[in-house]
């Protein structure tokens, strides 16, 4: 019996034998061809991108649409790569110059492309080099004429182990036979992830070297609540989680027939559930999981994995199709959280030596202001549609909001003189993200409408700790003694100040956080939309007062194992199933 741990990134227990997905990586050698032949494989490149776009087509419309847009965003993505012009002309380019065959001219092409991705710190940026890695591999289908089959013919109920997966291998799963996913790589914000968890697939991934143990036929437990993969589980080990598999079964029956049930504590607290989106398709499934709104609308898909920068058009779009979704539901819309490593264009590779630490989120808009302008112009305008809210990222001073307020008037006053329709009380917050943002929290308070704190980043730089780094992974919590007490002050800051305030980040998205974070005095989460009908379920178990001794004693505490352990072991008591 061989356990590895990795990151769990689409919830619930599959048991099966395994089948192993090789990473069909085309190896293309550099060959020369006639100059006569530069014409026929030029039409070769043509007929290969009309192919894979004829091949992505299909298997796009044999989603299920119940499943949520989200599949398919991620499929627009690939198909506007497709019918990119540039990255074509590229490649017929280089066989024209340099004389080479058009799977050389491809390959070479795209792996630059995902090159540059692949070494980005930005876990978000570098996991989309897997989409091009996906692009090559059907270019070079068409190309070379192989053909995959081991997944499209499958006849019993299997666990895919793989190095990698790409979206769309993802999404063309069978669900009737494949229970569980299981890959060395991957992240949770990777787009295979993503189309796991839509699929409702059980998945954990980041396993570093989990195809170096499994051989084709193992039987293989895939734990997506926990993050673990038991490779050839012995008796009594398989019997457990059969039993753990049946409890998870039932808990999500019985989470689905309370959905849309209150979110209040047993003693009369109202607690209020909003979803996090990156796709405006997402808004109905947060609705559809009993959310009451959205708290954290993420713009950065409007920019990445596009070779033309959004228009003011394209952002309220975007922007219109969610609000009109959620009927008067609030909505909290960022301002897109871009960097030197993450970024459109040529400037997408633009190389800082810590971009962590450097030009990213609000920076870099105060310092692309038509960029920002055109965004801001795109909010305002939606804004009379429904109950629409800004926010804006990663502010650590008084200083940078107020330019970012400056700004937003300057829009406004242009809005005006075109006589253009916008929410002129238009509630205006920030993201508490960084520790200096924390400590002056309440300055802060003074000059804008609502807080969110972002865990993620919080912990990161409270920490110092990369949370894209695996070799430093293991020291990042948010449940560590600093992080905790700086939630504390921005809490009670938001408090005095009179503001509304929420968690945002991943933490909200934890069970055995739920208790921790109501007795600090939060009365707002923002959570990724599968997580909702659970944490509600927390919320309707547990009184107010026994949240508030629970965050007496962390609070008391110094240690984050000691924390995460008494965390844990008071929420598997109000909810042992889901643990």
């Amino acid at each position: 019996m061989e356990i590895k741990k990795g990151i769990a990134v689409s919830p619930g227990i599959s048991i099966a034998k395994s089948l192993i997905i090789d990473s069909e990586d085309y190896r293309i050698p550099r060959r020369s061809i006639h100059p006569s032949q530069r014409v026929a494989e030029v039409q070769r490149i043509r007929n290969a991108f009309k192919d894979a776009i004829g091949e992505l087509t299909r298997l796009e419309a044999a989603q299920d649409p119940s499943e949520g847009g989200k599949i398919k965003d991620i499929f627009a993505v690939h198909l506007r790569f497709l019918h990119d012009r540039s990255m074509r002309k590229k490649m017929t380019d280089l066989v024209h110059s340099e004389l080479v065959t058009a799977a050389y001219a491809a390959s070479s092409v795209l792996r630059e492309i995902a090159q540059h991705l692949s070494k980005s710190q930005d876990a978000y940026i570098s996991e989309r080099a897997a989409d091009i890695r996906d692009i090559e591999r059907r270019l070079l289908k068409q190309l070379l004429g192989k053909r995959r089959e081991a997944v499209e013919h499958l006849t019993e109920e299997v666990v895919i182990v793989a190095r990698e997966l790409s979206p769309t291998e993802t999404a063309g799963f069978d669900r009737q036979f494949v229970k569980g996913i299981a890959s060395d790589a991957g992240g949770r914000t990777s787009h295979a992830a993503i189309v796991a968890r839509s699929l409702a697939i059980p998945a954990v991934v980041a396993l570093e070297d989990l195809t170096a143990y499994v051989n084709g036929g193992d039987t293989i437990i895939v734990d997506g609540n926990r993050g673990i993969v038991i490779v050839n589980p012995d008796g009594e080990t398989l019997r457990q989680y059969e039993q753990y598999s049946k409890e998870f079964v039932e808990l999500e029956h019985r989470l689905d027939a309370m959905r849309q049930e209150p979110a209040i504590t047993r003693d009369g607290t109202k607690i209020t559930l909003l979803g996090n989106i990156e796709f405006p398709d997402e808004a109905d499934v947060v609705l559809q999981k009993g959310g009451e709104g959205i708290g954290l609308y993420r713009t950065e898909f409007l920019y990445l994995n596009t070779e033309t920068e959004p228009t003011e058009q394209d952002h309220y779009n975007a922007y219109a199709q969610t609000v009109r979704g959620l009927a008067g539901k609030p909505i909290v819309i960022r301002t897109v959280d871009l960097g030197a490593d993450k970024h459109t264009q040529s400037k997408r590779f633009v190389r800082e030596p810590n971009p962590f630490l450097g030009l990213r989120s609000i920076r870099f808009c105060l310092q692309n202001l038509t960029m920002f302008k055109t965004q801001l112009r795109a909010i305002l305008r939606v804004s009379v549609l429904g109950n629409v809210r800004i926010m804006f990222p990663l502010i650590t001073n008084l200083h940078e909001l107020m330019q970012a307020k400056m700004i937003l008037r300057d829009v406004m006053e242009d809005l005006d003189e075109e006589s253009v329709p916008y929410n002129r009380d238009l509630p205006v917050g920030i993201m508490i993200e960084t520790p200096s943002a924390a400590l002056t929290a309440y300055s802060l308070a003074m000059d804008c409408d609502f807080f969110s704190i972002g865990t993620n980043d919080l912990t990161q730089y409270t920490l110092a700790v990369d949370r894209g780094n695996e070799l430093v992974s293991m020291l990042y919590s948010s449940a560590d003694p600093a992080v905790l007490r700086l939630i504390r002050t921005v809490t009670q800051d938001a408090h005095k100040a009179q503001i509304p305030l929420s968690i945002c980040g991943e933490m909200a998205s934890e069970p055995e956080c739920v208790m921790l974070l109501l007795g600090m005095g939060v009365r707002t989460l923002s959570l990724s939309s599968p997580m909702i009908p659970e944490i509600k379920q927390i919320v309707r178990s547990v009184r107010l007062q026994d949240c508030n001794k629970v965050a007496r004693k962390v609070l008391s505490m110094n240690s984050e194992r000691q924390i995460s352990a008494y965390l844990r072991n008071a929420a598997t008591k109000i909810l042992p199933e889901a643990f």
